[in-house]
């Protein structure tokens, strides 16, 4: 029985019942493959145990100790960049090993300890060493170096402006962790650097004479692997700009390196109200308790979390593995607020989806849970013409006066509007 039949007859509060226990039992049909599936989609705390005994393994390794295992800068200066480390701790074939080795000639790599140890050894596809671990498709030269042409929208050092009101400060090129996907990794070069002090006051300067600038992102790199002082001064100095009204900071440390996250930071953030930071999980494996703690830690210190994914072939191109995810990350209270379809970057191009996967992504996303664990789906424009949002489409038809819609089970209905003009 239709909703309009209903609305035109009398009917008993038992028949109501009925019709809404026949719904109930429609709906849950829809999600039966979820429900099949999710407790196969492993997160971090479902393998701890794997990670203790890898954790154990390295520690050996390193003759080192659980106090130096949860010091930030421990795991900084003992990231895994060789493949002779490596192969302590996976099991390297002979020709993994040389293709690691050549790989190393022409991009950077490095893994924090705590991330190595998230591998799960013999798992073939193993989501965790895909994007840390390279491999023979990164010398596939198809691509750009720098799909969104960030070069040419640089007004001032350190500045990336793609929009009328926010812009970028590009303030480092050290990361925890080299991601296998990494969009700017023309920039990371073979040592840690931060920007020089006069281009970060460069910055700041064509920030003050902007005041159209409301919305400030520092990134890198990873902007957390700034020290303490210096995020202070930056954040102070972007707080003194009577137009700036948000700070954001972009890292991937809460997924690479928990460990960054300090009572000394948190006391930082605190005093910079708002301050919103975006990270990028893209797999419920990298969801784990030291994760979740840094996240505890950023949340009473006022900081607004939110997610960044990103769509890459054989990680997270299935609609159950982001759902798992997402529902994971608001468990964790971050806010999945993007997926974005993965560039077009040099020596990434085994990571690239279609566009028609990230859409049936969305498609079985939008219904099926709840809109606080919908991100939206991005493509970034090329030569810097920023983000585009892709939708299904829902709208079918527009007329005078109403809308023919589909929903999200596939049903085509006609919505009358207000404002036709009649």
């Amino acid at each position: 029985m239709s909703i309009p039949a209903i609305e035109k007859c009398k009917i008993t509060s038992d028949e109501k019942r009925v019709i809404a226990l026949r719904r109930s039992a429609e709906l849950r049909q829809k999600i039966t493959d979820y429900l099949d599936i999710k407790d196969t989609i492993k997160t971090g705390f479902d393998l701890q145990s794997v990670t203790e005994f890898n954790k154990k393994n390295l520690l050996k390794h390193y003759n080192a100790t659980e106090e130096q295992w949860q010091n930030w800068r421990w795991q900084m200066a003992h990231r895994i960049d060789n493949v002779t480390t490596l192969s302590k701790l996976l099991d390297l074939g002979i020709d993994q090993f040389a293709q690691i080795k050549q790989v190393g000639t022409r991009y950077r790599w490095s893994i924090s300890p705590y991330y190595a140890a998230l591998i799960v050894e013999g798992e073939p596809n193993d989501p965790i060493k895909m994007q840390s671990v390279p491999t023979a498709e990164e010398m596939d030269e198809s691509g750009h170096s720098d799909p969104m042409a960030e070069e040419f929208t640089s007004p001032s050092p350190c500045v990336t402006r793609r929009y009328p009101d926010r812009l970028i400060i590009n303030a480092t090129n050290m990361c925890a962790m080299y991601c296998r996907h990494c969009q700017r990794r023309r920039n990371i070069g073979e040592t840690d650097q931060h920007k020089p002090h006069q281009s970060l006051v460069a910055a700041l300067d064509y920030i003050r004479k902007n005041r159209e600038i409301r919305d400030v992102l520092i990134t890198g790199g990873d902007a957390l692997l700034l020290n303490d002082r210096m995020i202070d001064w930056l954040l102070g100095e972007l707080d003194a700009i009577k137009h700036v009204e948000i700070k954001r900071i972009g890292t991937r440390s809460i997924v690479t390196l928990p460990q960054r996250i300090t009572p000394e930071l948190c006391a930082v953030l605190k005093k910079h109200p708002p301050v919103y930071i975006n990270t990028q999980f893209n797999h419920p494996r990298e969801i784990t308790p030291e994760s979740k703690r840094a996240c505890d830690m950023l949340i009473e210190a006022g900081v607004i979390l939110g997610n960044q994914a990103v769509l890459l072939k054989g990680i997270n191109n299935s609609a159950h593995v982001m759902k798992k995810l997402n529902h994971e990350l608001l468990k964790i209270r971050v806010r999945p607020y993007y997926i974005f379809h993965a560039k077009q970057v040099k020596g990434t191009r085994h990571f690239i989806t279609s566009v028609e996967e990230g859409i049936n992504i969305m498609e079985k996303l939008r219904g099926y849970t709840s809109g606080l664990a919908v991100p939206t789906y991005i493509i970034n424009a090329p030569n810097g013409y920023g983000k585009t949002p892709v939708l299904p489409q829902y709208i079918l038809e527009m007329g005078d006066g109403s809308v023919r819609l589909r929903t999200w089970e596939n049903r085509e209905l006609e919505y009358e509007t207000l404002g036709s003009g009649t």
